[in-house]
């Protein structure tokens, strides 16, 4: 299993610089395309396969003697590997048709893999340092696809990401020199270093610092700037795996340093935890008003990603069993709606070149199969029964009120379902126009707008994975209680 492991993170790039080096000529973008969809496939297997070698370690060098490259397979990073793999495998399939006639489609292609290895090895990372350095490794990768344009816009969107994401990385960088000194180890316990309770109180300041800067990635309050400048100048695809996915390699990077590193009963009634509280419902709040107030359609779903992100890190900061499952929950949940969403968006503007909200009226009667994907991964985001947003949302409320968090157990429940109320007012908008456009609508000059099966299919995929994830949710939530035992 070892060799796999080895493999299972380095094939994608593997991959991607296969596609690199195939030839440049138009009548080879087919095949460089399919060439992903085929190696993503095979990677889905890997990692899925993976899943059964819980405990599996290996070290791939030394760089000191004290300090490695090591890796260590456990249920939490078997979980984002997963899901990480899969949302990537239907962005490669959507991306078949979407970016057929592309000039630059050779280096999206070819970065596009390359981040997926970078994402793995952070899964899979069994220590800081491995973590550390296969995080910077995913930003410097994601910014090609971020610049993909090469417009303006698109490079100065690329600077401002490379810049949040570089001082998020170096506050992680000053956590590893110092949770050493401190804890004598920088390798991911469950539960937290035996030590940490021990230590002095700069260990606290050193955590929080380390949070905000993976907090950042995670478009966490005040580091969220980069988001919606981001996301509406990638590519649709990209864009999908920048929300759905990229977020969610700050997210378990919070886990790592919470409840790997410094141990949750370390932060616990801290003034740590208060302030990741704080932040993360403020940050839920705002990201919330913001995408209501925001026309654009691509930058509405960017920051309602920054609001719904949030949900994760509350959860989080909760530190309970029952609110860290709806956290994980959330992040499932959170990765295929907003996935769905973003292809759907970027489906809508491939077939009619709109951006803005306003200009969609009646756009259900052109592309009904978008639309109900839309309002189906709408719905979820929302948090409507039988979704898995929903069934993440009641865990997520009811573990902050069983926290003894004392007033973020009440807080923390309202504001989510404030924001729940501005998430449908902000999305199914363009569901309802889109469907009831009114009676001064020229239906006269309707034409189907629909794209073809390879942009259709993962649309469809993800609107199933919606429902199925509320659903199957007991199935997800025992797993996820499994993985909450060993570090709670």
């Amino acid at each position: 299993m070892t060799a796999l492991m080895i493999l299972a993170i380095f094939w994608p790039a593997l991959a991607g610089l296969a596609v690199w080096f195939l030839p440049a000529a138009k009548e080879d973008r087919g095949l460089r395309a399919r060439l992903n969809c085929g190696a993503l496939a095979i990677e889905l297997a890997m990692v899925i396969a993976l899943c059964t070698a819980q405990g599996q370690e290996a070290t791939l060098l030394y760089m000191t003697p004290t300090l490695s490259v090591y890796f260590h397979i456990d249920l939490i990073g078997s979980i984002f590997a997963v899901l990480m793999s899969a949302m990537w495998l239907l962005s490669g399939v959507f991306a078949l048709e979407y970016m057929g006639h592309d000039a630059h489609e050779r280096s999206y292609q070819a970065f596009f893999m390359t981040v997926l290895s970078a994402l793995i090895g952070q899964c899979y990372a069994g220590s800081m340092v491995t973590l550390y350095i296969f995080y910077e490794l995913m930003t410097l990768l994601s910014v090609p696809m971020v610049v993909h344009e090469r417009t303006p816009q698109a490079v100065a969107a690329g600077i401002k990401y490379l810049i949040y994401s570089i001082f998020g990385a170096m506050l992680g960088l000053l956590g590893i020199f110092f949770f050493h000194h401190y804890l004598g180890s920088v390798t991911f316990t469950p539960g937290g270093i035996a030590t940490a309770e021990g230590a002095a109180g700069g260990l606290l300041v050193i955590a929080f610092l380390v949070i905000m800067g993976f907090g950042t990635k995670a478009g966490m309050f005040p580091m969220h700037g980069w988001l919606p400048t981001a996301h509406p100048v990638a590519p649709a695809p990209a864009s999908a795996v920048l929300s759905g996915v990229i977020t969610k390699a700050g997210v378990l990077a919070v886990i790592r340093v919470v409840y790997f590193l410094v141990g949750a009963d370390t932060i616990r009634g801290t003034w740590v935890q208060t302030a990741f509280l704080t932040l993360s419902l403020i940050t839920v709040f705002m990201g919330s008003m913001l995408a209501y107030r925001e026309p654009l359609l691509k930058k509405r779903l960017a920051y309602s990603t920054v609001s719904q992100v949030s949900y994760v890190l509350f959860g989080l900061a909760c530190l309970h069993p029952v609110a860290f499952a709806g956290a994980i929950l959330h992040v499932i949940a959170h990765s295929t709606i907003k996935d769905g969403l973003f292809l759907s968006a970027g489906a809508i503007i491939h077939q009619t070149h709109k951006t803005y909200v306003r200009d969609l009226r009646g756009i259900g009667k052109q592309m009904p199969i978008t639309i109900w994907c839309w309002t189906i991964a709408s719905l979820g985001l929302i948090g409507i029964p039988p979704t898995g947003g929903f069934v993440s949302k009641w865990q997520l409320a009811t573990g902050a009120m069983d926290a003894g968090v004392g007033v973020f157990g009440v807080v923390g429940p309202i504001v989510l379902i404030i924001s729940a109320l501005l998430t449908a007012a902000y999305l199914l908008q363009l569901t309802i126009n889109g469907f009831f456009p009114g009676s001064d609508f020229d239906y006269a000059n309707l034409e189907n707008k629909e794209p073809g099966k390879l942009m259709t299919v993962p649309m469809i995929v993800l609107a199933a994975c919606v429902i199925l994830c509320g659903v199957l949710s007991q199935p997800l939530t025992h797993v996820i209680a499994a993985a909450a035992a060993a570090i709670l």
